[in-house]
């Protein structure tokens, strides 16, 4: 049997309109948001009333961040963080009680108490390396 009988033959191809793809405006996509967001149970039948998908609407949603968010509130991301210098000086720390002893060699010995202000003791020290 030859399968080729038909191929000299040219048939007629029809097209068929299928619609154009809608295009939304933001102002379009918030008012249907907001319209969907007035029930609970609105997803739906908004959908249905503006001939999109509840997929599409649900994407809109998420997108333009009205969606609630989870039970607590609570989302995770990126937050922006900055470094900034410390304008506030810091209260003095509360001086510790007590002494210290810093040996330096067998003959010499600095006795100072745990409030000592540090430069001046590190001046001290300096001049008695040197020796």
């Amino acid at each position: 049997m030859d399968s080729d009988k038909y191929s000299t033959q040219v048939e007629r191809l029809g097209i068929v309109e299928t619609g154009r793809r809608r295009r939304w405006t933001d102002d379009e996509k918030l008012k249907i948001v907001l319209e969907s967001m007035q029930s609970p149970r609105a997803i739906s039948s908004t959908a249905r009333r503006y001939g999109i998908s509840r997929s599409l609407l649900l994407n809109w949603r998420r997108s333009l961040c009205t969606e609630p968010e989870g039970a607590a509130g609570h989302r995770s991301g990126f937050v922006p963080a900055m470094v900034v210098a410390d304008s506030t000086p810091s209260p003095p720390a509360t001086p510790a009680s007590g002494r210290m002893v810093i040996e330096i060699g067998k003959d010499r010995r600095v006795i100072v108490d745990a409030g000592v202000d540090g430069a001046a003791l590190a001046r001290v020290l300096a001049i008695l390396e040197r020796r």
